[in-house]
């Protein structure tokens, strides 16, 4: 089930390793930060905010980052580039993980590009993203070359073709016209609600199979749209949704996912390092081994088992 036969490609975004076989390296988590309706926001035109509040929340992650082994990074939401700069001055002041701008306009998001490269800190920095929708994808590629840009999201839907299969060509599309230059492209398979994730799932397999590139996708999309679980279930219900969901989503051909506003960072951190988990013993029992990556969360967790594992206590062949 997860023994891909292709070569799998494993990058590099700032020392963290994104890619490569399933339950070869835990899945990045990209945490979202200065969204509409975030809590430490106090004016999106002045770009004002609790900063005190911001640091208690990319401290939270990284401490999540040491005890699970799962790694993180941030992408930051703006409105216009002036706004951008505030956030990204911050958050280099802050921590030393890499960082992400989310913008949706292309020009806007181009603008804020060229701060970063002003800055000189490209190695930290991942482009979120090329999409379908762009107007001039060549143009945008060419523009990102020519500021130094290294690692970029490629985003894969078509419209008109919503199965793993039009995920697939959406992303070979775009691919083709340049964006195969860069140092780290890394695939989002677009995750429109939640039954659909499976779609986003089934296209990271197909995508990895025939590329090898890593792939994922922004599962909290699926989660956090879904309004009515809150009535149905009420908050500890639909946070119960959200972690098994992003949790199962993540250990599936997923090497990253856009986990939603990092506030939530105390359940999905523990989810997906539970899901993660589950993923290593399945690759133990297809392959007789579980990668020696001593950041994976089952070898933080439960190094004594694992040790009974390698010492040939966990695998005996059932009768047929």
């Amino acid at each position: 089930m997860f023994n891909l036969k292709s070569e799998q490609k494993v990058f590099d975004i700032a020392g963290i390793k994104v890619g490569g076989r399933p339950g070869e390296n835990p899945p990045l988590m990209i945490a979202s930060m200065f969204h509409n309706k975030d809590r430490i926001l106090d004016d999106r035109k002045s770009g004002k905010f609790d900063r005190k509040r911001a640091a208690e929340l990319i401290r939270k992650q990284e401490e999540l980052n040491r005890s699970t082994g799962i790694p993180g990074m941030v992408a930051m939401v703006a409105n216009t580039p002036e706004e951008a700069q505030v956030y990204i001055d911050f958050f280099l002041e802050t921590t030393e993980m890499p960082f992400g701008i989310d913008m949706w306009v292309a020009e806007k998001r181009a603008k804020a590009t060229e701060y970063v490269a002003k800055l000189g800190v490209q190695d930290k920095f991942l482009y979120n993203s090329i999409t379908p929708w762009d107007k001039d994808i060549k143009g945008q590629v060419q523009r990102l070359k020519d500021l130094g840009i290294k690692h970029v999201v490629i985003q894969a839907f078509d419209d008109q073709d919503q199965s793993p299969a039009g995920r697939l060509s959406s992303f070979e599309s775009i691919y083709s016209q340049g964006a195969d230059g860069f140092d780290t492209v890394i695939v989002d398979t677009s995750v429109m609600n939640l039954p659909s994730t499976s779609f986003s799932l089934i296209a990271n397999r197909i995508i990895k199979e025939k590329h090898g590139l890593p792939c994922g996708g922004a599962y909290s999309n699926g989660t956090h749209m879904w309004k009515e679980a809150r009535e149905i279930w009420g908050l500890d219900g639909f946070r119960a949704m959200d972690a098994v969901a992003q949790g199962m989503a993540s250990a599936i051909w997923s090497d990253f996912n856009f986990y939603g506003p990092i506030v939530t960072a105390s359940r999905i951190f523990p989810a997906v390092a539970t899901a993660h988990t589950l993923l290593s013993t399945f690759i133990y029992d297809e392959t007789g081994m579980i990668p020696g990556n001593e950041d994976l969360p089952i070898r933080k967790l439960f190094a004594e088992f694992i040790q009974k594992l390698e010492e040939g206590g966990g695998r005996k062949k059932a009768k047929k």
